[in-house]
């Protein structure tokens, strides 16, 4: 019944009756401990071969049970081989798989021992016998073999064998033991729960106070947009007066005026129309950020807006060293957008490209690199941003700080504003820019606004409640 075998043999137990069966385990325990598996290891190890040894004893008459060490590539392990000479196991598939019913038990023992093993290994055949091959890996793999095999040898001669009754108190105080580790690991995780559950509670509570934080910045940002709103409307009659009054007076409709007078008068229409524009941004700001404008979807043709944009500045360039360039597209080319939004933004594209150049060129083009975009492009040879400043040239208010900006007259809110139109229309914005060598500002949006009619028939829709969820942070791909 020996089988040969290249691996390091410890000990061969022959398994006839029940104390050979209690013998298997007793070794199984104290060469496993040898070795330096911890208890719960040994205990499983000893149950294991102990099923095996039974199932020997009970089916086959007889067998043996050897003892090995294996050292592989993944570790080291303790091998205990149980062979027998008995009629085999015909349904071995499917007990391993855990569907085969007995009426005296059978395969119980096996599908145990593979739950307890590191390793499993069955070889069976109809009248030719059975084996199985159980294993743990070893926690001592680099310790020389040599020695490790001395010290399981003495061990072994240490150690009698006992009596069943005495195994029997043995296994009765392994299941004591592992019963006072499962009471441990319970007491652990009430623990654990309960610090659990503190902890939700502490997260239901930071979330309950994020939720009132966050319901008064929404009362506070309705509160302000409340208030521009307001200011904006009583602001705009009177500004409208003055910028009436200044142009009877310059008109001379009540008389003829001194050339200081006529300077005077020029700088306060000046100042009172620079402070309107801030008050029209004012006004547009609060309404997107309350969700109460609307937009006005109809067929646009991108030839004739530039051509209103050409007539708007044509007349007051006064820098005769600048030249303002509109390139012509085709006419046919049509959108479905709000037309009024959109040259919104491109009127304050070609306004600042204007005010921050001295000299060379201001030019506006139409770029169709995506189907279903379209791109315009405002480019200067003026100033130029800084690469920091341009993560913040979007935000309300911003200005920035270098020798052309002190003369010349700015709201700083024409580029954030510019931005939260360019979100509405569906697209985005941003800039090119190097220092000293110009700057590109460019508008990206869809050819059909996604709430455009399919027919791209005229379509009015009031943006109630439906501020953008970006508006009012900073930007941050300017």
């Amino acid at each position: 019944m020996n089988r040969p075998s290249s691996r390091p043999r410890i000990l061969t137990v022959s398994i006839r009756g029940d104390d050979d069966v209690v013998t298997v385990r007793q070794r199984a325990r104290t060469i496993a401990a040898a070795l330096g598996l911890d208890v719960q290891d040994q205990t499983r190890l000893s149950t294991a071969v102990s099923e095996l040894a039974r199932n020997v004893q009970q089916y086959a008459g007889e067998g043996q049970a050897t003892f090995e060490i294996d050292d592989t590539p993944e570790g080291r392990y303790l091998l205990v081989v149980v062979m027998d000479r008995g009629p085999g196991i015909p349904a071995v598939e499917r007990i391993m798989a855990g569907t085969y019913i007995s009426p005296t038990g059978m395969g119980i023992g096996l599908a145990g021992a593979r739950r307890l093993s590191d390793r499993f290994e069955i070889d069976t055949k109809p009248g030719a016998g059975t084996t199985v091959t159980i294993g743990k890996r070893v926690p001592v793999a680099a310790a020389n073999l040599a020695e490790v095999l001395k010290a399981v040898t003495g061990a072994l001669a240490a150690t009698k064998p006992r009596g069943a009754t005495e195994e029997l108190r043995e296994q009765n105080r392994a299941l004591l033991a592992a019963l006072a580790g499962l009471e441990e690991q319970r007491v652990e995780s009430d623990r654990l729960n309960a610090e659990l559950s503190e902890t939700n509670r502490g997260v239901v509570a930071l979330y309950a106070e994020l939720d009132e934080r966050a319901e008064d910045l929404r009362k506070a940002s309705e509160s302000k947009s409340r208030f521009l709103s307001m200011i904006s409307h009583e602001l705009r009659t009177p500004l409208t007066s003055v910028v009436n009054l200044t142009r009877l007076l310059l008109d001379r409709m009540d008389g003829d005026l001194t050339s200081e007078q006529e300077r005077q008068i020029t700088l306060i229409r000046k100042s009172v129309l620079s402070l309107t524009e801030m008050v029209n941004d004012l006004l547009d700001l609060a309404k997107i950020e309350a969700g109460k404008t609307s937009m006005r979807l109809a067929p646009v043709s991108v030839s004739e807006m530039i051509s209103g944009l050409r007539g708007v500045f044509r007349p007051v360039m006064q820098n005769d060293a600048v030249a303002l360039t509109f390139e012509d597209v085709d006419p046919t080319l049509m959108l479905c957008t709000d037309e009024g939004k959109l040259a919104q933004v491109l009127r304050n594209f070609v306004s600042n490209a204007v005010k921050f150049t001295e000299r060379g060129e201001v030019r506006l083009n139409v770029a169709l690199d995506v189907p279903e975009q379209i791109t315009f492009e405002v480019c200067d040879t003026g100033v130029g941003i800084a690469p920091d400043d341009q993560q913040r040239i979007f935000q309300d208010f911003a200005q920035l700080d270098n020798p052309k900006q002190k003369h010349v007259k700015g709201t700083g809110l024409g580029l954030s504003l510019s931005r939260k139109i360019a979100r509405l229309l569906g697209g985005e914005i941003g800039v090119r820019s190097t220092l000293g060598a110009g700057s590109t500002f460019w508008i990206s949006i869809p050819r059909s606004h996604p709430r455009a009619d399919p027919n791209c028939a005229e379509t009015i829709i009031e943006m109630v409640g439906e501020s953008d969820p970006a508006i009012g942070e900073n930007a941050h791909d300017g």
